[in-house]
């Protein structure tokens, strides 16, 4: 399964990350804490030493973390003008969380099949396999990821059920990080592994 390491990204979008925090499927609590801190990084500073490649992709870690930190707007404000479906995916997780199921759906049929769908089809049958909730039944058996179907699951949750949305909270971040990690990839020259 995909390793996901925070100190792989630099300082300062490190200290954003704790690596095991699941986030709510909904909107959550801001995180008020950093958000002075958040606001004083931009896509020139949030990866320091590492030339910018793609400023979209840069900017897709930016909404992500925002994201992570449960700042919707903030991370919507992002999003929105990232014309790529990486940007649509934050874009689409973002109203998820809302929530905001239709708007959500409209931005995944903009991201289409996204590079990091394998992965994330193969990590979340590990977690559901894992689990005993019969709410992954359908993550254990799909053969391809169906960001719609997990719409549906996040929507269908039920209050007092917290056995399935730990396994979707796990799974969410699994996606959060594929997904940030795919960004970060295609948005910066990594010149420590050069």
């Amino acid at each position: 399964m995909f390793r996901f390491d925070p100190q792989a990204y630099g300082v300062v979008a490190a200290q954003f990350i704790d690596p095991g925090r699941l986030c709510e499927l909904g909107p959550g609590s801001e995180n008020r804490s950093v958000a002075d801190q958040l606001k004083s990084i931009d896509t020139d500073t949030l990866f320091p030493g590492k030339p910018v490649t793609d400023r979209d992709m840069v900017r897709g870690c930016l909404s992500g973390i925002w994201l992570f930190h449960d700042f919707l707007h903030e991370s919507h404000t992002i999003s929105q003008d990232i014309s790529s479906s990486s940007g649509s995916y934050w874009h689409g997780i973002m109203h998820r969380r809302e929530p905001d199921y239709s708007n959500s759906k409209h931005w995944f049929r903009r991201v289409g099949r996204h590079e990091i769908f394998d992965p994330l089809c193969a990590g979340a049958q590990k977690l559901a396999a894992a689990s005993s909730n019969s709410s992954g039944d359908s993550l254990k058996l799909q053969s391809s990821w169906d960001p719609f179907a997990f719409i549906d699951l996040c929507e269908s949750v039920v209050p007092n059920s917290a056995d399935s949305e730990d396994l979707l909270r796990r799974v969410a971040r699994l996606e959060w990080q594929l997904l940030f990690d795919y960004c970060y990839r295609y948005g910066v020259e990594d010149v420590t592994n050069l």
